[in-house]
């Protein structure tokens, strides 16, 4: 359905009359209407509101209103709701970053087409559009959002990077991350909202199993050592180095870090913003901290082989290392640090545990439906772990923004190195499913699949983790 014909009504329009446009010409506009409603007044009190014939075409009470929730949706607050179609006001900005940080979205995407500019946000890793504003109010917005990054407004050609800090104190402040790119049409924006809130930052609340949990910390709790996790972008890594930092952050460890950005600022650590335009980055960051008699390391990411080699220097002078790396697999880790040129013998001599993670959406217990399994739904080459019977499926409604799902779950698959697991990586040896499984340790398959069977989320978020099993 086109916004042009959505704007017609406002929020308040559509939900006091319970209609939501199908069709609209000169003279005419034809409306979907819950079934329920008293047609012969709505009609009457439209054509005296809109100017227009109106005819309506009636659809079920559930349909409608997932066609509200979805086109005109509404918070639970003392707002009204969320207007389709928007002239951006000089508190516009701020009220949209406010109401994005309290419905969870991680990013605002400001985005401008040959028709019309839209602002969409992320919410449990989905996007979701909530405004749609004119052509005319667009250069405005980004311009207001350049002079509060002090970004240069002037230039419109080229890639731009900025950051915004909104609050003082408490749970209202707030660090944006501005990425601004030229596109065919005008300039994209993304807001990167990130809080300095840690209160919610807490290793025993992540999703790590009982087993899991006591592995990883074993290997934390070591006074030196690599401590890598891996994953993709937006897989929750960076979560769960706060947390561990959270937990490491004590009067008697000197802890430093090297970051970027740095998502959520931790009293008592003392953290490094990366700036690589100057020569700042993670390899001559690292140099410098192992002068400052530190006990615990964190390293944003290694990403290239001279990170990776000062990360391994770091841990063979006796300290504690935690960072993040992208691997498909806490076992790929190794491979990918001797691809990097790191010996597998200093390799095996300093990494302590290794953990890979991914987030998955939780079905919305809101709207979720329960239906029978088709075991052909798997991969084809998968082989159920066990007999699973029914599974539950995503709707939508009006609690999840019609996604189907509210809140997501991290899973992990930790492996803690020891003696037999060292000589392996030192001898090239990469096939120790077998040795994993005397131990253990379960895959991220394994664990998504407990989540699937009590029915948190559904096949089709764990099915990647399937297809690789």
């Amino acid at each position: 359905m086109e916004h042009d014909v959505l704007h017609i009504l406002t929020p308040d329009q559509a939900w006091h009359y319970q209609v939501v446009p199908k069709n609209v010409s000169a003279h005419a506009i034809e409306l979907y209407v819950d079934e329920t409603v008293n047609g012969a007044d709505c009609i009457l009190e439209l054509e005296m509101l809109l100017g227009k014939k109106v005819s309506l075409d009636r659809i079920p009470t559930t349909e409608i209103r997932k066609a509200l929730n979805s086109h005109y949706r509404r918070e639970h607050t003392e707002r009204s709701g969320t207007m389709s179609m928007i002239s951006p006001t000089d508190d516009f900005l701020m009220v949209m970053i406010h109401e994005a940080k309290a419905l969870g979205s991680s990013d605002i995407h400001v985005e401008i087409y040959e028709e019309r500019c839209r602002i969409r946000i992320r919410i449990n890793g989905l996007m979701v559009e909530r405004f749609v504003i004119g052509k005319a109010d667009y250069p405005s917005l980004i311009n207001k959002i350049k002079i509060m990054a002090h970004l240069d407004i002037a230039e419109k050609r080229l890639p731009q990077d900025g950051r915004i800090f909104l609050g003082s104190n408490g749970t209202n402040k707030l660090d944006i991350r501005v990425s601004i790119l030229p596109t065919l049409h005008g300039e994209k924006v993304v807001l990167r909202l990130l809080s300095n809130d840690t209160g919610h930052l807490d290793l025993y609340q992540l999703g790590f199993s009982a087993f899991d949990l006591n592995n990883y910390l074993e290997g934390v709790k070591r006074p030196n050592g690599i401590l890598l996790i891996s994953g993709p972008t937006g897989s929750g890594k960076t979560t769960t180095l706060y947390a561990t930092l959270k937990l490491l952050n004590q009067k008697t460890r000197n802890v430093l870090t090297i970051e970027d950005p740095i998502e959520y600022t931790l009293e008592g650590i003392n953290q490094v913003q990366l700036k690589e335009s100057i020569g700042l980055h993670f390899g001559s960051a690292l140099r410098t901290f192992l002068r400052q008699d530190p006990d615990v390391i964190m390293v944003g990411e290694i990403r290239d082989p001279d990170t990776a080699n000062m990360a391994i220097r770091a841990a063979l002078t006796g300290h504690l290392v935690l960072s993040t790396i992208h691997t498909n697999s806490a076992w790929g880790t190794i491979a990918r640090l001797v691809d990097m040129g790191v010996p597998s013998f200093l390799v095996a001599s300093t990494l302590n545990t290794s953990v890979a993670q991914r987030l998955l959406r939780k079905l919305c217990p809101h709207c979720k439906m329960q239906q029978p399994l088709d075991p052909n739904l798997y991969p084809r080459q998968f082989r159920p772990f066990r007999e699973v019977a029914f599974h539950y499926v995503s709707q939508g409604c009006d609690q999840c923004f019609n996604t189907g799902y509210k809140g997501r779950q991290a899973v992990y698959e930790v492996i803690p190195l020891d003696m037999e697991l060292s000589d392996c990586i030192k001898k090239g040896l990469y096939d120790v499913n077998s040795q994993l499984a005397e131990r253990g340790v379960r895959t991220l398959a394994e664990n998504a699949f407990d989540l699937f069977e009590r029915g948190d989320t559904s096949l089709e978020e764990i099915y990647p983790l399937l297809f690789n099993y």
